[in-house]
């Protein structure tokens, strides 16, 4: 069976392995959920796991097979498996339980353990290959309606799970309604975050570096959001025009611009980090002036990451909704189709050369 992989801390080690096809007697107890991958979505993770900069490989194992957004087709099932049947379309959590409270009560998104299990990412292979065994606890249904978007349910999760988590948080003040969210960053998280909070009612503004016209700006105003190039007006000038903000979503991938978002954001206001930087980046902060407006705004900033099965449940719910009130739209984020598990390298140039690519995804079958 064919499988994408690298030699984790190796870069540019991307390589076509071979591993046996799993069975669904894998899982014990007859829980059990053989799927057919059809389309797996890559990122900047795959990327930067192929330049050598984080994950490990299982025990036993000198690589790890890449891909953690998934979508496929079960083909069998355990005796114990009531939630989906052969024929069913199904995506996949990426996170499984170690040994906290945390990964005890069905969140491991939330672990407190240093070492952590993430299918195509750390010490779990992942799911860039032809077939996967999981764990029907880890599997979540996709209506064949949305079957176009399957492959988007793993980043909506990650959208889905930053604003249910600073809603939960902005509980603190009893009444929190926002009426106005800066989106920074229009990849895939920005995009789905902008969805999510247009379906809230909220007016939204996302900010990204290119000047229109674009494909994210007209996704983003498609969304019926309000899209800002930062070539053109920065967050102090936009924040002076709109009023300050009363939640920032970041998903740059820039640590500068989720600084430069602490100094615009309105008194009880939330931001939530969502992107991962990797590098050695330092930038001056003006952090007196951060420290008084923070602590007399009461305002809060929360780090979110990952997503369980209730976060993938929700998501899959916002892209149906997306569907009915935005047609169309979400469809467009699928910019770059690589067909094959054996044009491995062009999806790896895709994903490190193409600036053209919104989303780059794998058709790995069909189904």
């Amino acid at each position: 069976m064919k499988a994408i992989a690298v030699k984790p801390r190796n870069p540019n080690s991307v390589h076509l392995a071979d591993l046996p096809k799993p069975r669904v007697t894998d899982v014990p107890n007859g829980r059990g959920v053989l799927v057919k991958v059809l389309k797996v979505g890559v990122d900047a993770t795959d990327r930067e796991i192929n330049d050598g900069l984080y994950g490990n490989p299982p025990p036993g194992y000198d690589f790890l097979v890449l891909g953690h957004e998934s979508f496929g087709i079960v083909e069998e099932v355990g005796p114990s498996v009531r939630h989906v049947k052969p024929g069913d379309y199904v995506t996949c959590t990426v996170r499984r339980p170690g040994t906290s409270i945390f990964d005890r009560i069905g969140r491991s998104d939330i672990t407190s353990e240093e070492t952590y299990f993430e299918r195509g990412i750390n010490l779990l292979h992942g799911y860039l290959t032809e077939y996967y065994v999981d764990d029907a606890e880890f599997v979540v249904r996709v209506p064949p309606a949305l079957k176009h978007l399957g492959v988007l349910s793993e980043p909506m999760s990650v959208a889905d799970k930053a604003i249910q988590q600073v809603y939960e948080a902005q509980k603190r003040l009893l009444v929190w309604e926002p009426k106005i969210a800066y989106v920074t960053g229009a990849g895939q998280i920005g995009l789905l975050v902008t969805l999510i909070l247009r379906l809230r009612g909220v007016e939204v503004f996302t900010i990204a570096r290119g000047a229109k016209p674009s494909l994210k700006a007209e996704i983003a105003e498609a969304y019926g959001a309000t899209y800002v190039s930062t070539q053109s007006m920065s967050l102090t000038e936009l924040a002076k025009h709109t009023g300050k903000p009363d939640l920032i979503i970041e998903a740059t991938g820039n640590s500068a611009i989720a600084f430069e978002a602490m100094s615009v954001l309105g008194h009880n206001g939330a931001i939530v980090w969502t992107s991962i930087t990797g590098g050695q980046r330092k930038v001056e902060v003006a952090t007196d002036s951060i420290n008084l407006n923070w602590v007399l705004g009461n305002k809060l900033l929360l780090g979110s990451v990952n997503a369980n099965y209730r976060h993938f449940e929700s998501g899959i719910s916002d892209l149906a909704q997306g569907e009915i009130f935005y047609p169309g739209v979400t469809q467009r984020i699928l910019t770059t189709p690589v067909n094959g598990l054996d044009n491995y390298q062009e999806m790896m140039r895709q994903l490190v050369d193409s600036k053209e690519a919104l989303k780059v995804y794998v058709n790995v079958a069909e189904g």
